[in-house]
């Protein structure tokens, strides 16, 4: 590897950019994608090595190619360390995941309820402008609060987080609906939003909403269609 393609997958890299590195098997040569150009069929392999997280090998015109991607971690930013965050967090490791729990109210945020996880006593808004959500982050807020979950939707969808979802019924989402829309956010961008967070599957207790929640972050990444986000409730209308 040339100090130019290190250095140029360092910055990749540090811009939390998805890229994949091609290498001719037979001369050594190496592209970087999609800054590079590339034959379609490599190209279209190196999209699918990303969207998969898996290195790749193909060949083409008599040339056997090395395809790896090189993605930035995946992470779950989780506002509200809440019971449900309690189940939650431990489960996202194993799916990849890196875990950061953001509550300002430190009662709540300790290491005795979460063990081995990251957590953040500041305020949303600061949070997430130090977290900068990629496209392989998931955003989750769970505390009902306003004034906590309403800073960090607000990040999440000028981010190209690929999940955000948010607890609550249609009705307290249609209220935080009209929130952020006076925020300037359109309808477009709050569609983004999974509302109610997870799969429906009935869930009940903490634990079981963890898991609807996880399974639906695990579709979202995957492009199944379970994960796309229901239709977004309507702005509350004053009587």
């Amino acid at each position: 590897m040339t100090p130019a393609l290190l250095k140029r997958l360092a910055a990749a890299k540090a811009e939390a950019r998805q890229v994949a590195l091609l290498t001719n098997l037979a001369d050594g040569s190496q592209l970087l994608w999609p800054e590079d150009a590339a034959p379609i069929p490599i190209a279209e392999a190196a999209r699918a090595a990303i969207e998969a997280d898996v290195a790749a090998n193909l060949t083409h015109e008599g040339h056997d190619w090395f395809i790896e991607p090189r993605n930035p971690p995946l992470r779950m930013l989780i506002v509200g360390a809440v019971h449900i965050a309690q189940a939650l967090a431990p489960m996202a490791p194993a799916m990849g995941f890196a875990v950061s729990i953001i509550d300002p109210r430190r009662a709540f945020a300790t290491d005795l309820r979460f063990p081995g996880v990251t957590l953040i006593d500041e305020w949303p808004d600061d949070a997430m402008a130090a977290l900068k959500p990629d496209a392989r982050t998931a955003v989750i807020t769970l505390t009902h609060d306003p004034k906590l979950d309403d800073p960090a939707l607000d990040a999440a969808l000028k981010s190209p987080a690929f999940y955000i979802g948010a607890l609550g019924s249609r009705r307290t989402h249609a209220k935080r609906v009209a929130r952020l829309a006076e925020l300037g956010h359109g309808e477009e961008a709050m569609a983004r939003i999974h509302a109610p967070v997870g799969l429906n599957i009935e869930a009940v207790t903490a634990a079981e909403i963890a898991l609807s929640i996880m399974a639906e972050v695990v579709a979202a990444r995957r492009g199944a269609a379970l994960g796309a986000p229901r239709q977004h409730a309507k702005p509350a209308v004053a009587a």
